[in-house]
């Protein structure tokens, strides 16, 4: 299959609306609460993000075609701030963990957390 604005096979380059399809559709099933709850969860993202629900909704059934620059860096940011999200939940689980069983050894977990946070914000601090 090829990729309609790089003109490249798609597995050594993926298009823009492709890959904001893969983030938007890992935000939604991350935001998601349970089943047929997709469009109230697309309009959280959209007021929390700035994204209108139907950009949304038109990337992630793959209507959009194309995305532009300014869309594609919103949704890159949205996605890069779930994961920051899920970071940091693991981050709270591990100290709950620590204090309810202090007898047992997670300094390894702990460690690469604390790595991929300083990557996290190593990454913020440079686009800033």
């Amino acid at each position: 299959m090829w990729c309609k604005e790089s003109k490249q096979k798609v597995h050594e380059f993926m298009c823009s609306a492709d890959l904001a399809n893969r983030y938007v559709r890992k935000i939604v099933a991350k935001e998601t609460r349970g089943w047929g709850d997709q469009e109230n969860a697309m309009r959280r993202i959209g007021s929390r993000y700035g994204i209108s629900f139907w950009s949304l909704n038109n990337i992630r059934i793959g209507r959009a075609k194309t995305v532009d620059a300014g869309l594609f860096a919103r949704i890159r940011a949205a996605y890069v701030d779930v994961c920051e999200e899920q970071l940091r939940r693991l981050q709270h689980e591990i100290a709950v963990e620590k204090a309810i069983n202090p007898h047992v050894s997670l300094e390894d977990i702990e460690s690469e957390a604390e790595t991929l946070a300083a990557l996290f914000k190593a990454k913020k601090d440079a686009k800033a």
